[in-house]
């Protein structure tokens, strides 16, 4: 069986490590990125229906800040992002289980909703009127420590995660990857042994097709 390679941020990275031994994988953990917060200013909560929150980051970098929002109702993105937003002492109306964008569009009706955000955020499409404001960043570690990847599987969580594999892996040809959405996938460039994504973006469907992989004969 092969390992598995990890390089989400801390502590999303310990986090899945946990995932993946539960399903029988031998992981290893190599952050590509730390999460730090981003200093901000709470907008005035009366502007808004809810809260967005997409990464449990938000919620743990959002500091003091987040008290003035506790009155509105967050709509998550997973139930990691729903356990912090409890946690912090919010109410969570709604979870997603796929990305941001299948979210959003479950929302009844049109809804003013403040997403508290990552410095890199990627685009979707709303029938809503969703404002961001910059709470957290994820900085490139300058040596991560990479081992060599050759036999291993790595889980891609995020397209710019992708990207910095690529930069720094010259060699791919016995390297699988798992990548959390074709957009990350895409960022990860060619060359390697296998990339495959899966049918929905969360950790748990992504560790479940790195255990597939990492069931697959090494060359």
């Amino acid at each position: 069986m092969r390992k598995l390679l990890i390089v989400r941020p801390e502590p999303g990275a310990s986090h899945s490590a946990k995932r993946a031994r539960a399903l029988g994988l031998d992981p290893l953990a190599c952050p590509l990125f730390a999460v730090e917060p981003v200093a901000w200013t709470p907008l005035d909560p009366a502007r808004f229906d809810g809260l967005l929150l997409t990464s449990a980051n938000a919620v743990r970098c959002a500091g003091a800040g987040l008290a003035a929002l506790a009155k509105l109702r967050v709509a998550a993105v997973g139930e990691a992002t729903a356990q912090a937003a409890r946690a912090a002492g919010l109410t969570v109306s709604e979870i997603g289980t796929g990305d941001a964008a299948t979210l959003l569009r479950s929302l009844p009706g049109r809804r003013r909703l403040l997403h508290l955000a990552g410095e890199h955020r990627g685009e979707f499409e709303t029938g809503h009127a969703v404002e961001a404001v910059t709470v957290y960043r994820a900085v490139e570690i300058a040596d991560p420590g990479l081992p060599n990847v050759a036999g291993l599987v790595v889980a891609v969580h995020s397209p710019r995660a992708g990207v910095r594999l690529a930069g720094l892996v010259a060699e791919r040809s016995a390297t699988c990857l798992a990548a959390i959405s074709e957009a990350a996938a895409n960022a990860c460039g060619s060359g390697w042994e296998a990339v495959a994504s899966p049918a929905e973006p969360s950790d748990r469907a992504l560790l479940a097709l790195a255990a597939r992989l990492c069931q697959s004969p090494l060359r």
